[in-house]
């Protein structure tokens, strides 16, 4: 049986409420939505501009895929969660930009976007994921 253990790090936002930033359980890595938030002081970043959060966001997600001791090429899902379809074309634009740049495998993810509310009226974006360690 293998043990399910915490991913932490300091190169992503600590988690606001009581969850960890990822699980691990053997391959498996879970990664708790992250928004738009500097890591090095919880700030929400990027007010109004949909395209620098996303990228953000991206990066909290990959620090804390790292942190599993996986590689962004390991991301098999990412799901995406905007507040407005108006937003969803300058957010594929920036997604579509930072994933390809870090899948050197040329296999993204697969994705899932959807619409709704978010915790903070500052967040336009928020994105979770799953990655496989191999």
């Amino acid at each position: 049986m293998t043990e399910k253990t915490r991913v932490s790090t300091t190169a992503a936002p600590a988690p606001a409420h009581t969850f960890s930033q990822g699980v691990r359980k053997g391959p498996f890595v879970q990664v708790s939505g992250q928004g738009p938030v500097d890591p090095a002081t919880n700030e929400y970043l990027f007010p109004g501009d949909v395209a620098a959060q996303t990228t953000r966001t991206l990066e909290n997600v990959k620090a804390i895929v790292e942190a599993s001791g996986a590689t962004f090429d390991d991301v098999v899902m990412l799901r995406v969660y905007l507040t407005t379809r108006e937003d969803f074309a300058v957010m594929n634009d920036a997604y579509g930009e930072f994933v390809t740049a870090h899948t050197t495998s040329g296999v993204l993810p697969a994705r899932t976007t959807v619409f709704t509310g978010l915790p903070r009226e500052e967040m336009l974006v928020e994105i979770d994921g799953i990655a496989i360690v191999g």
